[in-house]
């Protein structure tokens, strides 16, 4: 018989913290982690999945952590994304959010198809392969459990529930993975001049973020502003519900912040003891950053890699295929779709995120990248406008019409 350990949420979070520092060491130590682009909460996550897996296969230990903080951490992120974009920003991205739709639409097409297939070659139901395409690895944990019940108890399909959240589980690493190969590459092949001064934003520089002072009160109004843009994006998001509207709990928080941005920028610029953006933006930065980082080590050390052991075979063989399709298509139709040029770079490394993982995985990607390279301020808001608004949507219908 399995014996459980909890692990409470201060001890989780305080370990997630260590296991930052722990990838930081790591890709000092080995220089193909930095080359490559390899987020450092993925090394120190991941090498923490792997030591639990090992204590449940040798021992029947099964450590189980308190991660309720997670969620909180991805509101502060989208939050402190939203106060960063400005309107002129939003201008900026309207053709390639267009386009950035179409693209990932088409790939949604040929992911589940793709899926499909493979599971007809399995001998299983082909509409099995849809939890390992859009449902498992486009919509994220929340979407495969949705799903999931459905296609248990609707369809038939019993072992859904494992299929999809084992290939969610292999999605997110790989996710985490691809993207700065694939900007690396892209970077290399084409001469793309990365930005090296833009401003300072989310996913900037590091060296950059230190030439503005960071002080007491810089950090204070940042987390006054996001907190105020986490209880409207909590009303945002409310309120979308009431119309049938389920979307993510991050995308109201980013709503808030983009129109609390506005209101700053527009209405208080006169009252700075009100709004004042250029004082507390490197205070904005910093907390994200912080955020996603813990975020994501806590969603990589909470994988139960021991749940992959009854579907591997199925799980593995239709993710290798996933991924070398991701690559190929984020390489050969983003890249070009979206100009072509850096901002194009880092979407192409977040679309390794969206395609396989969840939004939180595309923006790890990014920002990896955009802390390499430089700032990426058009990347960083059409991509998680993309995830927000229409992969859901269209996720949800395309599921729909193939499950039938």
């Amino acid at each position: 018989m399995d014996q459980v350990f909890v692990v409470d949420a201060l001890m989780s979070t305080t370990l997630a913290i260590l296991l930052l520092f722990v990838g930081r060491l790591l890709a000092e130590r080995y220089a193909w982690l930095h080359r490559y682009s390899i987020p450092e909460p993925v090394v120190g996550g991941a090498l923490c999945a792997l030591v639990v897996f090992l204590l449940y296969e040798v021992f029947a230990w099964r450590i189980v952590f308190e991660l309720w903080l997670r969620d909180v951490l991805l509101l502060y992120f989208f939050a402190a994304i939203g106060l960063s974009a400005s309107l002129g920003s939003l201008k900026q991205g309207g053709k390639p959010l267009v386009m950035l739709v179409v693209g990932a639409a088409v790939f949604m097409v040929l992911q589940n198809l793709t899926g499909m297939g493979l599971a007809t070659l399995f001998g299983l139901d082909p509409r099995t392969g849809l939890m390992v395409g859009s449902v498992s690895l486009v919509g994220g944990v929340g979407t495969t459990a949705a799903w999931a019940q459905h296609f248990e108890n609707a369809l038939g399909i019993l072992s859904a529930n494992e299929i999809g959240q084992a290939a969610n589980m292999v999605g997110i690493v790989a996710a985490c993975v691809v993207g700065g190969p694939i900007a690396s590459y892209l970077i290399r092949r084409h001469g793309v001049r990365p930005s090296g001064a833009a401003d300072v934003g989310v996913g900037a520089l590091n060296v950059e973020q230190k030439r503005k002072r960071i002080g007491y009160y810089g950090i204070l109004f940042a987390l006054l502003w996001l907190n105020v843009t986490l209880l409207l994006g909590e009303f945002i998001g409310n309120a979308l519900a009431r119309t049938g509207l389920n979307l993510p709990a991050f995308v109201g928080c980013l709503l808030a912040g983009i129109l609390l941005r506005a209101l700053g920028d527009y209405v208080f610029t006169a009252r700075r003891t009100i709004w004042n953006w250029e004082g507390m933006q490197p205070g904005v930065a910093l907390i994200s950053d912080i955020c996603l980082g813990v975020f994501l080590t806590m969603a990589l050390m909470g994988m139960r890699l021991w749940e992959l052991e009854s579907v591997w075979v199925f799980v593995g063989t239709v993710l290798l295929v996933q991924i070398a399709l991701t690559i190929l298509y984020a390489m050969k139709v983003i890249f070009p779709l979206m100009g072509r040029d850096y901002d194009a770079v880092v979407v192409s490394a977040g679309f390794g995120g969206i395609a396989l993982g969840s939004t939180a995985t595309a923006m790890a990607n990014m920002t990896a990248v955009a802390q390499q390279f430089g700032a990426a301020p058009r990347a960083f808001i059409v991509v998680p406008l993309v995830c927000g608004f229409f992969i859901d949507l269209l996720n949800a219908l395309l599921i729909g019409l193939l499950a039938q």
